[in-house]
């Protein structure tokens, strides 16, 4: 083992650690949600997951961006097969260590890798040209503005230099001749040790650039190669139009239903702190609340669909889950700094998402049913209404009028129970 052995060992040790830590930290910050059952229907649960992220069944209602993203999916998860060879070629520095092994397959795996790199480098190059030139409406939303739009595009560069790195090494290998690198080789010099030094170039690129795009991904929306598997696993199964009502709230409401309850019969008594009525800040959203946020693409699908942003409103569903993300970020990073009872004295609700962006939705779930990783952005926006208008009191005009008919007339409308037929008289 010689010294370029012992860095790249390193250098591989430090990444993975770095990775792990950050990755642990993610998970802390998801716990800070409330606790939610979902274990049940748990074959259910994986077909739904090996469905819709490994079999990325909801990205088909746009055929032409689900099959480059496919071509980008399938060379993440199968190029980095050969990424097993590389790190055993870095740390006991042999050279294609699988090659004497598998022969003339190992020619069809690497020629099937280096179809696959083509594919990811020509889908990321498209996918670069409508963010940018073409401009996309979905990827122009004002949420986009800054770090968001400048993430998404240092992403698919990142990935066009990685293939590229790969296609150049396997054409600097005199050994090679694969099918797309064998047209590259013409290209580079042909002095044996230049073509040597080219060949290590590329390979110390390819393999730091992957290790370091690895540990970009917990500060990135790219981060949802790895959280859409738990996330669809642990998506809510129930009927779209299904709301969770709050256990305290429904017992309250069937003791009034009921005329033979006892009001005062000893209840179940509740763990821990008051529950909160809705949601003011994110400890009081969900730990799947908050795994939703640190999923979210950023693809604008739910935005693009949602019928209040299409008609000029404020809402954007895609807005509140990065809104959800970085109050969770921040809040997380004070109570590591501060202790676990330290509170910065913000909230999710008017610091971060408005009164008026959750009131101009209108619970049709189509943000829910466009989310490609089944991301429910709705269960978190009825939640912060339900704080506002059960500990705040807070209501827009319309509804407020609606439900006092609803509490008078038993109809949303301020007519009298009993002419309530009357458009019936002449008929």
């Amino acid at each position: 083992m010689g010294i370029s052995n012992i860095i790249f060992a390193l250098i591989l040790i430090g990444a993975s650690v770095l990775f792990t830590i950050n990755v642990r930290k993610i998970i802390a910050n998801i716990r800070l949600g409330r606790d939610v059952n979902r274990s049940d229907k748990r074959s259910e649960r994986w077909k739904t997951m090996i469905r819709v992220a490994l079999g990325q069944s909801k990205m088909r209602t746009r055929p032409f961006a689900a099959i480059l993203h496919l071509f980008v999916y399938a060379g993440f998860i199968l190029i980095n097969i050969e990424m097993l060879e590389i790190v055993i070629d870095g740390v006991v520095g042999s050279h294609r260590i699988f090659q004497p092994f598998l022969g003339n397959f190992y020619y069809f795996i690497i020629n099937f890798f280096e179809i696959l790199a083509a594919l990811v480098a020509i889908s990321c190059i498209i996918f670069l040209i409508r963010r940018n030139f073409k401009k996309v409406a979905r990827f122009q939303g004002p949420d986009l503005k800054g770090w968001a739009y400048t993430d998404a595009n240092l992403i698919l560069i990142t990935e066009v230099l990685l293939m590229s790195a790969l296609l150049i090494m396997n054409a600097a290998d005199p050994h090679g001749g694969f099918v797309i690198s064998k047209h590259i080789a013409p290209m580079l010099p042909q002095n044996a040790e230049t073509l040597h030094g080219v060949e290590q170039v590329a390979w110390w690129f390819h393999i730091i650039g992957v290790l370091a795009f690895l540990n970009y991904l917990p500060y990135s929306k790219h981060l949802h190669i790895i959280w859409a598997f738990p996330n669809t696993f642990f998506s809510n199964l129930n009927p779209k139009g299904k709301f969770n009502n709050m256990e305290s709230v429904t017992r309250e409401v069937k003791l009034m239903m009921d005329p033979t309850a006892d009001p005062y019969a000893a209840q179940p008594a509740a763990e821990g702190a008051p529950q909160r009525f809705g949601a003011k800040d994110v400890t009081d959203l969900t730990w799947i609340n908050l795994m939703n946020a640190y999923t979210c693409t950023e693809c604008g699908r739910c935005t693009s669909s949602c019928p209040a942003n299409i008609t000029g409103k404020k809402l954007s569903p895609r807005k509140i889950m990065m809104d959800v993300r970085d109050r969770v970020e921040e809040l997380a990073a004070a109570k590591r700094k501060n202790g676990a009872d330290f509170h910065d004295g913000k909230f999710l609700i008017g610091d971060y998402i408005s009164e008026e962006e959750i009131w101009a939705c209108t619970s049709c779930n189509a943000c829910v049913q466009e989310c490609p990783v089944n991301i429910d952005p709705l269960a978190i926006i009825i939640d912060l209404r339900r704080y506002l208008v059960m500990e705040e009191s807070k209501l827009p005009a319309e509804l407020a009028g609606m439900a006092t008919n609803i509490e008078n007339n038993q109809a949303p409308w301020q007519f009298s129970p009993a002419d309530r037929f009357n458009w019936a008289k002449e008929a």
